[in-house]
């Protein structure tokens, strides 16, 4: 897929840029984000750079991952990512796709985090055609749970032993959005002769 550019009421959401890294390097150090989620150790300029540059852009070539930044629409400042993961073969004959979203520091409680979490998530379920998206939490973390239930989702349940972080298994919730959750027209049904969900469209 080509890279898009999408906007919300607030803010653009686009492919990070190289010049990105400061900002994503100096996130990488705070203790919400290097205890919640996976970044590298120990979190350098230069690999933030090779995750915007590498990483980031094979996902787009490869049809794996969707990363964008998230913009505020009048500074032009970053105070997010936020991405569309794991489109793998079994996901898409599924119409089924993963989101996971972070906030620089600075800049969380001003509700920027939901209002990226809904659009891009409309993006997923309009232009991807997918039919649920995903996200899911490790127990425990309370403000990410916050922030995708006021985006919408719905709890699901307590998954055991899901996620990896720190080298160990923990648990982590279910959360899901569907696409009438949002006011989309959910993509159902499938037609009869496919015998399969259809994959997901570019």
């Amino acid at each position: 897929m080509e890279p898009v550019t999408l906007t919300s009421e607030r803010l653009v959401f686009k492919p990070l840029d190289p010049r990105d890294a400061p900002v994503i390097a100096g996130a990488w150090q705070d203790p919400d984000i290097r205890r919640w989620t996976v970044v590298p150790e120990p979190g350098t300029e230069e690999q933030a750079m090779a995750f915007v540059s590498r990483t980031c852009a094979s996902g787009w070539t490869d049809d794996t991952n969707y990363v964008f930044g998230t913009y505020v629409a009048e500074t032009s400042e970053l105070v997010g990512v936020i991405g569309v993961f794991g489109l793998s073969w079994v996901c898409r004959s599924e119409n089924l796709a993963s989101m996971g979203a972070w906030a620089v520091p600075g800049h969380r409680g001003l509700g920027y985090t939901v209002e990226a979490v809904r659009r891009v998530a409309r993006w997923a379920f309009e232009d991807l055609r997918t039919d649920r998206v995903e996200s899911l939490i490790e127990v425990g973390n309370d403000a990410s749970l916050a922030v995708v239930r006021r985006a919408g989702f719905v709890l699901e349940g307590t998954l055991r032993s899901r996620v990896i972080q720190h080298g160990t298994r923990r648990d982590a919730w279910l959360t899901s959005l569907l696409p009438q959750d949002v006011g989309v027209a959910p993509q159902l049904p499938y037609p009869a002769e496919a015998g399969a969900p259809a994959p997901l469209t570019r």
